[in-house]
């Protein structure tokens, strides 16, 4: 698969930009001369950039011989947010990117039922909030996902590290007196969705979001959302994420074979 890394000038984030894309190989896919070739949006987590899923995972390898496109963004620790200080960065994703995209790749598919998206964590978080917000993704996953922002400043409120970053999180979030009234919560979110987008969210069991996660996955399901919640062995670790990755994608209508493993 060609991997490519792009740079670009964002007016929205009035800053020269980058975006990582892997792009199917010619001599691998079946339909070489596809016109509409399905997309994959990976959101990283907080501390992580567009490189992460390329340097923490066998990414091009699984994907050889798929016919799908994989775009990999950067939005800093910002939780795919526009953010009270200013910086656009759900704007620049969901208004931007897909014209510059375009642009770059012009049969690259702007298809609902051929436009998908994952992230780990923050962007587990991310892949929910914009397939939610913008009705424009029919399958989105979240691996150890936080969904539940709310119910994490209700249990740090009054611990001193939690004070001590909280201008970091008004900086994204806003106000947070009232957590369970921010419109930034993927709950609240959800409730403005059409409900057309299948959802896929998984954590494991020794994870410190897992509480907070089960939690988030019954009140999304009780919303009525299309949602396939799992849990698992597993850690706050690529090991897994890798895993559920793969997962997801047999999930997906695309040409994905799962490569066959000795032992497995």
């Amino acid at each position: 698969m060609a991997i490519m890394r792009i740079e670009y000038r964002s007016e929205i984030l009035d800053k020269e930009n980058r975006v990582n894309i892997i792009y199917p190989d010619l001599s691998r896919v079946d339909h070489p001369d596809d016109p509409d070739i399905p997309v994959l949006y990976l959101l990283h987590g907080m501390g992580g950039t567009q490189d992460s899923w390329l340097n923490r995972t066998n990414l091009d390898r699984i994907l050889r011989y798929t016919n799908l496109i994989v775009v990999m963004v950067n939005t800093d620790n910002a939780f795919y947010t526009n953010t009270n200080y200013g910086v656009r960065y759900y704007d620049a994703i969901v208004e931007e990117l897909p014209r510059v995209l375009k642009r770059f790749f012009p049969n690259m598919s702007t298809k609902r039922e051929k436009t998908f998206i994952a992230g780990l964590s923050m962007g587990g978080y991310g892949a929910f909030k914009l397939a939610l917000s913008t009705n424009r993704f029919s399958y989105a996953a979240s691996f150890s996902g936080a969904l539940y922002i709310e119910g994490m400043v209700d249990a740090l409120a009054d611990r001193p590290e939690f004070q001590e970053k909280k201008a970091f999180w008004q900086g994204i979030f806003g106000d947070l007196s009232h957590p369970h009234e921010n419109p930034n919560t993927i709950l609240n979110i959800a409730k403005d969705s059409d409900r057309q987008t299948k959802l896929y969210a998984w954590c494991g069991e020794g994870d410190y979001l897992y509480g907070l996660h089960q939690i988030a996955v019954k009140k999304l399901s009780n919303l009525g959302l299309d949602l396939e919640a799992r849990h698992s062995p597993g850690t706050h670790e690529w090991y897994y994420w890798e895993k559920q990755l793969e997962i997801f994608l047999q999930m997906l209508p695309i040409d994905f074979k799962l490569e066959e493993r000795l032992g497995e």
